[in-house]
């Protein structure tokens, strides 16, 4: 599978990551294994975690672990205070039986009041600022479903990566609380690191049938997926998080692994048919 590398960072990351989502709606240990080990197999080398994720830390552990020095490990904080993220951050070290982190993020600030407070004094910016001085963060990172509050924030901040979604839907609709490109414009600017997440979102549920482990309508034909995710990695990113539906995982590691860049002829062709569908951001 092809590697980039993480902006300054200088990680070499697989053009997808495994993504500790996989755990939200407690699958059965044995199917997570089986694809985190065809992952790991296949080359991912780039694994994204969160406390929030289920028993994602939990389990991941072992895997971490017997792997520690082939992954590139990102972990993240969805608490807004210095003490918060204190205290969750070693949680977070002891579940995944490790005692760093290649990349530790701001998890979720898609709301200005929540990243005035993150970034403030007491805010959960300065806790990982110091966890990295003591070198058990070796990389800092933001995350949001709006690029709005990630600009901002890299206004007050020297952040190593951002993480956002970066999809073909999106690019069909769009305006400030869904446009990825200013922030992909700056990041290869300052050298940046970009993790792209929601590659193969189609839109919101049309009804309450739902029958992938995904909180929006995903594509999920390999033809439909392998457009999408093609689409996503031939923008100015570096890797994409796989999906959190075990199903739509592995399609999406094959897919990977045969990425081909999409030419910008066909990438508007793509764009143009979804201007009926609705976008998941910004979320209505």
């Amino acid at each position: 599978m092809e590697r980039r590398t993480l902006g300054r960072t200088g990680q070499r990351s697989t053009i997808l990551a495994l993504g500790g989502a996989i755990f939200i709606g407690e699958p059965q240990q044995k199917e997570a294994d089986k694809l985190i080990k065809l992952a790991l197999d296949r080359g991912v080398n780039h694994i994204d975690v969160a406390p929030t994720y289920g028993d994602a830390e939990l389990g991941l552990g072992k895997w971490v672990k017997e792997y520690r020095k082939n992954i590139f490990l990102a972990c993240k904080t969805r608490h807004r205070t210095k003490k918060e993220a204190v205290e969750e951050m070693k949680r977070s070290l002891k579940r995944l039986q490790t005692d760093y982190f290649d990349l530790y993020q701001l998890h979720g600030l898609d709301k200005a009041d929540e990243l005035e407070t993150a970034m403030g004094p007491d805010g959960a910016i300065q806790a990982v600022s110091e966890a990295k001085k003591n070198d058990i963060v070796k990389n800092v990172g933001i995350t949001s479903h709006n690029p709005v509050n990630i600009m901002s924030a890299l206004r007050r901040f020297a952040f190593d990566t951002v993480l956002l979604p970066v999809n073909c839907v999106l690019n069909a609709h769009k305006q400030p609380e869904n446009d990825y490109e200013p922030v992909l414009r700056l990041a290869k600017e300052r050298n940046i690191g970009v993790i792209a997440m929601k590659a193969i979102a189609k839109g919101p549920w049309p009804n309450d049938k739902k029958p992938y482990n995904t909180w929006y309508q995903p594509f999920d034909t390999q033809k439909e997926i392998d457009d999408a995710l093609f689409f996503t990695l031939s923008q100015d990113v570096t890797t994409a998080t796989s999906s959190s539906d075990i199903r739509l995982a592995t399609m999406m590691i094959d897919a990977a692994e045969r990425f081909d860049p999409m030419a910008k002829e066909k990438q508007g062709e793509l764009v143009s048919r979804f201007a009926a569908q609705k976008p998941l951001f910004p979320r209505q």
